[in-house]
C-alpha cells in the first residue's frame, strides 16, 4: 500500500501509521497477515461509506465492501480470498504509479465486463494513464494459477466484449450485426458499447489488454505466451488491408484487434513499469508499454504507403498512355489531348477529319477548305458580263445598250 500512495519514501511508517489512526476510528480493519507478516487492510462498511461520500462524486468506482465472514466452527476471521494474487495486483498498481503510470485514483479493481450471453469477465486491474499516453489498460495478473488455454479464452471474452453493441442502439445498426457474424465489423468504435465505458485509445483496435505474471518462471511464461500467439491468434492479430495494391502496402488493419503485452511482476519491480519490459504479442524483443501499445505499421503507415502506391500507379498509367499517343502522320507532332479525344469518341469521331493529323494540321485542312468554300462562293456571286455594247460616238466612249 505505501508503495502505492508514497512511491519515493524508503519506508512505509507514514502509512502504517495512518491505517493505525483510520482503524481506531474503525474505518479500516486487517483482513490476512501474510506469510511474511506483510498485513493485507480493507474498508469497513464505516470505512466503505466514507470513501463513496468522498470519492464517487469525482467519478471514482469504489470496490465492492469485503464483508467480515467467520468461520462457524472456529470463530476465525476468513480472510483466504484475499491471498497473494491480490497482493500481486496491488504490487502492480504500485509499479505502475511509481513509473508515472496511472494516478492513485485512476486504478479500479475488479471491473465487471458483462458479454451478450450474462457471463462477467472481471478484469484484476483497470488503469486510466492519459497523461502518460496510456488512457485505459485492463490487467490480468496471473500466478500460473491459470492454465495457458484459460487466458486465451479470457482473452475471447474481452473482443467479443469489445464487438458489442449498446442496448440503446439505433435499430439500423441492431439489424445491419444481426445480418451476419462480421457485420459489427463495419460499426464504429464510437457506436459499441465499450466507448460508453472507457475513452477512446488513441490507437487502433479495441480495449488493450496486459497479462503480468507473477511469481513464476521465465520458461513458464515464454510456453504461455507460445499459447496465446498460436491459440489468441484471432483475436490479437492485425489483418492485411483490403487494397488494390496488396504488393506496395505491408502495413497492417488493427481496428478489430485486442493489442496484448505481457510482463511479469518481477520485472516491474526491478526495472520499472517505464523501462522496456513489455512484449507485444506478435513482436520479438521488450518494449516500453506506450511503444508496444502503438502501432508503427498500422493505419498512418496504410496512408503513406496507400498514398505513394497511388501516386506511382498514376505515373505509371500517365506513362502507358503517353506511349500510346498517336503521332501525325503529316508533320510529326504527338496529338493533344483534345485532338486524341476527337478522334476517338464516337460522337466528334465523324467530324474529327483525317484521322491521321494533329490539331494544328487538322487547323490547316479546316482553314484551307473553308478559304476554297469562300472562294467558290464569291465566284458564284459574281455579276455576269452585258453583250455586244453600243458605242457613244458623241463622247468617243462605248455605251452600253439599254
Amino acid at each position: 500500500m505505501w508503495k502505492l500512495t508514497r512511491p519515493d519514501n524508503q519506508h512505509d511508517k507514514l502509512v502504517r501509521d495512518s491505517l493505525l489512526d483510520l482503524e481506531d476510528h474503525q474505518l479500516v480493519r486487517i483482513e490476512l497477515v501474510r506469510e511474511d507478516q506483510r498485513q493485507v487492510w480493507v474498508l469497513t462498511k464505516r470505512g466503505h461509506g466514507e470513501a463513496k461520500k468522498l470519492l464517487e462524486p469525482k467519478g471514482i468506482r469504489v470496490s465492492a465492501l469485503r464483508e467480515e465472514k467467520y468461520d462457524p466452527v472456529t470463530g476465525k476471521l476468513l480472510g483466504a480470498s484475499y491471498d497473494d494474487h491480490a497482493a500481486a495486483v496491488t504490487s502492480t498498481a504500485a509499479e505502475l504509479h511509481r513509473a508515472g503510470i496511472g494516478h492513485r485514483l485512476g486504478f479500479q479493481t475488479e471491473i465487471a465486463h458483462r458479454l451478450g450471453n450474462g457471463y462477467v469477465q472481471r478484469a484484476d486491474l483497470v488503469v486510466r494513464a492519459p497523461e502518460a499516453g496510456v488512457p485505459v489498460l485492463l490487467l490480468e495478473i496471473d500466478r500460473r494459477s491459470e492454465d495457458a488455454h484459460d487466458l486465451v479464452v479470457k482473452l475471447r471474452r474481452y473482443w467479443e466484449w469489445g464487438r458489442l453493441l449498446p442496448k440503446d442502439a439505433d435499430k439500423h445498426t441492431v439489424d445491419l450485426v444481426r445480418s451476419r457474424p462480421d457485420a459489427i465489423e463495419h460499426v464504429d468504435h464510437d457506436k459499441r458499447l465499450w466507448r460508453r465505458i472507457y475513452p477512446p485509445t488513441g490507437r487502433e483496435g479495441l480495449v488493450p489488454l496486459a497479462f503480468v505474471f507473477a511469481d513464476t518462471t521465465e520458461a513458464k511464461v515464454d510456453n504461455t505466451v507460445a499459447v496465446l500467439e498460436e491459440a489468441g491468434r484471432r483475436y490479437w492479430a492485425p489483418r492485411r488491408y483490403d487494397t488494390l495494391y496488396p504488393k506496395a502496402v505491408t502495413a497492417r488493419d488493427y481496428r478489430q484487434a485486442v493489442p496484448v503485452v505481457i510482463t511479469t511482476l518481477e520485472q516491474l519491480q526491478e526495472h520499472g513499469a517505464g523501462a522496456a519490459v513489455w512484449r507485444r504479442l506478435g513482436r520479438t524483443g521488450d518494449q516500453t508499454l506506450t511503444d508496444a501499445l502503438d502501432n508503427p505499421d498500422g493505419h498512418a503507415l496504410y496512408r503513406a504507403q496507400e498514398a505513394r502506391a497511388d501516386a506511382a500507379d498514376q505515373r505509371r498509367r500517365a506513362a502507358q498512355r503517353e506511349a500510346q499517343r498517336p503521332v501525325c502522320a503529316r508533320c510529326g507532332r504527338k496529338f493533344s489531348d483534345e485532338r486524341w479525344e476527337e478522334i476517338t469518341v464516337h460522337r466528334t469521331a465523324v467530324r474529327a477529319g483525317d484521322k491521321s493529323v494533329c490539331g494544328p494540321c487538322r487547323a490547316d485542312d479546316v482553314a484551307r477548305q473553308e478559304a476554297a468554300a469562300e472562294a467558290a462562293r464569291l465566284a458564284d456571286a459574281a455579276p455576269e458580263p452585258e453583250d455586244d455594247p453600243e458605242p457613244d460616238r458623241s463622247r468617243g466612249w462605248f455605251r452600253r445598250r439599254t
